[in-house]
Formats: structure tokens, sequence, C-alpha cells
């Protein structure tokens, strides 16, 4: 290499060096946390699972900080308003997003979403995994996932199911593609008001996740059909799943997590992970999630960006038609 090509190529090492270590997420040290309330923005109603998981944190943090943490609903477009709240926040790690997988979902089917789900948010740690169930009020005319297929093809367009936010929705045009039916969409602000309308028996199906259907379950208004992943989950063991109930290669799964604004530090980001970690060894706590019907996967800011990564190829797969492994 001429020496001169050599000079420019070490200079511009240098350069980029020193542009990453002046970067937020670089810096060794994190300011004072928290100085002030910790705010966790949920972006759907209040009573629906993301509300509930949100809520049973703050809970278990308080008496872990010396700041109390509050939880602010700020519902609307699949979870876009509040998220954008958060993205334009200060980076001080006092305002975070426990957000669905919608969040990623959402830009392969909203026509405009005012950022980028990974390059305008900081990671800060996964919450849990989420299982989906279909429910149906139990005034319907069908109790398992056959029959409810044998209705929909008989009856098409009159069997509706409910959904709250992209994941929901997707899982329930997947079942519709998959199961050969043509059930129509109604579209809810949030887990608990979709199930306020199944225990009233006002819409026959929906799709939510099992922190928003627990709590329903034993007033016996209500039947989970079958959970949304390839394989029965521990929570609700009896329960089949889709595949089981007669429709092959269904399989939909989503998450939780925490995200912060795109300029908070890593060492920030951690430090907030290493609060979450310590209640998540309580197990106070870990009984409280075996009674929402939660399963927890707390990981980090490293392993949640890379998570993230994955989950937004699988969706950009899914959205281009080709087949994707669940992440």
């Amino acid at each position: 290499m001429p020496r001169l090509a050599r000079r420019r190529l070490l200079a511009g090492s240098a350069a980029a060096l020193a542009t990453l270590a002046s970067a937020p997420w670089a810096r060794a040290e994190a300011p004072p946390w928290p100085t002030r309330p910790v705010r966790f923005l949920v972006p759907y109603s209040p009573g629906g699972g993301t509300d509930v998981l949100a809520r049973a944190l703050a809970e278990a943090l308080r008496p872990a900080l010396p700041q109390p943490v509050v939880v602010e609903n700020r519902p609307g477009a699949q979870g876009v308003i509040g998220s954008d709240a958060i993205a334009r926040a200060e980076p001080d790690g006092h305002s975070l997003l426990v957000v669905t997988s919608t969040h990623n979902l959402n830009k392969y089917q909203l026509q405009h979403v005012p950022y980028d789900p990974l390059r305008d948010f900081a990671p800060v740690a996964l919450l849990t995994r989420q299982v989906l169930v279909l429910v149906a009020a139990a005034n319907q005319p069908f109790a398992d996932t056959r029959a409810l297929v044998a209705r929909a093809r008989a009856h098409p367009g009159e069997v509706g199911f409910g959904a709250t936010e992209a994941l929901t929705a997707f899982a329930g045009h997947e079942f519709n593609r998959r199961a050969g039916v043509r059930m129509e969409e109604v579209q809810y602000r949030g887990g608990s008001l979709l199930m306020n309308d199944i225990v009233a028996g006002h819409l026959p199906t929906g799709w939510t996740s099992t922190a928003s259907a627990m709590p329903h379950l034993a007033t016996g208004r209500v039947r989970v059909l079958a959970v949304s992943t390839a394989e029965r989950t521990p929570l609700l063991p009896d329960v089949p799943t889709v595949q089981e109930g007669g429709v092959p290669g269904y399989d939909v799964s989503g998450w939780v997590c925490v995200l912060g604004p795109p300029a908070l530090p890593r060492p920030l980001a951690e430090r907030v992970h290493a609060a979450l970690a310590r209640v998540y060894a309580e197990p106070a706590l870990q009984e409280r999630f075996r009674a929402l019907g939660l399963q927890a996967d707390l990981r980090g800011p490293a392993r949640l960006a890379e998570f993230l990564r994955a989950d937004d190829a699988a969706w950009a797969a899914a959205a281009a038609g080709r087949i994707v492994k669940a992440q």
C-alpha cells in the first residue's frame, strides 16, 4: 500500500474511533439515576397485557429505587403515538417505553410511522416472550379450533375476530390464510376492552395476550380455544396449539421490551437493566408473573439489540411473502 494511502487510512480509522468513543452509548460512566420519578410509558390502553406487566414491574421497582416509578398510558395508532413521544424524550433514563413486538411490525403494516423502530430507540431490556391466545365467548356455537374453522367456512365473513394492534391483527389474518377462512377483523384500543366484549358475548373471538385473558378465565364466560405457538405453553398446559386444532404451520408469538430515547447512554441502559434483574430474582415477582400468565425472558441491552435486529428481519421476510422461522 502506498505511504500516502496508508496515512489516510490510519487518519480515517483514528477519526472513526474518536467518533465511536464520543457516542452517548460508549461513555464509560453514566450520570446518576434516578434523580426524579421514572416514567414507564405504555402506548396502549390501561388494563391490557402490556399495561399489567408494566404496573407489576413498577410496583416491584419502587422499594428498590430512591425515586418512584409511575406508569403512563398513551394509546393510539397501534402504539405509534406513545412510542414517538419516547423517541423525542430526554435521554436521561427517566422516560422509558414499554412496548410489544408491534413496535417492529408497524412499519410493515402502517402507511406512515414517524420513526425507525431500530435506529430511533435505545435497547434497554427484553422483559417477556408473549404467547397469544385465541379466545372465544362462551355463548358461541364452537368450543374448539376445528369447530371454529368449520363455522367460519360455512358462514364466510360472519364470525369476526378482535385484535388490538399489529401483532394480534397479524395473528388473526395468518389464521385466516392458513385455515382457509374469512373472518373479519374488529379493531380494539386495548386488550381489556377486547376481553370485556368477549366476556359480555358481544365479540365471537379475539387474539390477545395470556396476561389479558387469564383474569377472565374463572368467569366461565370465556373459552381459550388455542395458543398461537407451535408448542403448548406451561402457562396453559391443557390448551392445544392452533396446529393441534387442524391448522398446519401456524406459529406466531411476540415479546415485550423496554426501550429508551435514541441517545440514551449504554451504561445508563445497563443500570436500568440491572435494577430489573434484581427484582426479577424476587420470588414475589416470579409468582406474580405466573399468576398473570407471563413468561419472563430478561435480556440486557446488547442481547436485546441483537434480538430486535433478528425480529425485524423476520417481519421483513414475512412482509415480502417469504416463510421465516419465528424468533
